[in-house]
C-alpha cells in the first residue's frame, strides 16, 4: 500500500485520511540541497530506524534497525558519503538521528536520491513524527506518531510515499 500526500499536506492510506507535515517550502519537483522543499515524486519506504530506548520494535514488515546515539545522516553534497547514514563523529557536515525531541524517534528513509545519489539533489528525505504543534519539515513528511505507528503494521518493501504537486 502507499501513503499519498497532496502540496497541501492531505495524505491518504489506503482508505484512512491522514494529516501530513510537509517542507517549509512546500513542494516541488525541483529539489536541491537545504531548499526546504518536499520533493514530488514516488519514493519507497528503504526500512524503519527506531529509538529503542523510547518504544518497542515496531511492527513492520519493512527491514527494520535500532538507532544508536552515534548515527547521523551525511548532508554534505561535496562528501562521498552523501544522503547516507554515518557513524558520528564524522567531519563532513551531517544531521544527528539520535535526538532530545521525539521527530526522530521513527524515521523511514525514502528512495529519493539515492540510487544513484546526485549530489546536491537533496539528502535525509524522511517519513517521521510530526511536531506537536504540526510546524513544517525540512523536506520530510511527517505524520502522527500515533498514525505512523498504525501505517509501519500495513506497509511492505513494496510500500511507497507518493507526493503530488496538486490539491488532492
Amino acid at each position: 500500500m502507499d501513503l499519498h500526500v497532496d502540496r497541501f499536506g492531505h495524505a491518504r492510506w489506503g482508505a484512512r485520511a491522514l494529516r501530513a507535515a510537509l517542507g517549509r517550502a512546500g513542494v516541488g519537483r525541483e529539489k536541491r540541497e537545504g531548499d526546504g522543499k518536499t520533493p514530488v515524486g514516488s519514493f519507497p519506504m528503504r526500512e524503519l530506524l527506531y529509538r529503542a530506548d523510547r518504544l518497542a520494535r515496531p511492527k513492520t514488515a519493512l527491514p527494520t534497525r535500532a538507532l544508536a546515539p552515534e548515527d547521523g545522516w551525511c548532508d554534505a553534497p561535496e562528501d562521498p558519503r552523501y544522503n547516507r547514514l554515518v557513524r558520528l563523529p564524522y567531519a563532513a557536515s551531517h544531521e544527528r538521528l539520535w535526538r532530545a525531541d521525539a521527530l526522530y524517534d521513527l524515521i523511514v528513509p525514502l528512495g529519493y536520491n539515492d540510487d544513484p545519489v546526485q549530489p546536491g539533489l537533496g539528502s535525509a528525505i524522511f517519513l517521521h513524527v510530526a511536531a506537536p504543534e504540526w510546524t513544517p519539515t525540512a523536506g520530510c513528511v511527517a505524520l502522527a506518531r500515533d498514525d505512523l505507528l498504525a501505517l509501519l503494521a500495513e506497509a511492505d518493501p513494496g510500500s511507497r510515499v507518493i507526493v503530488s504537486d496538486d490539491g488532492g
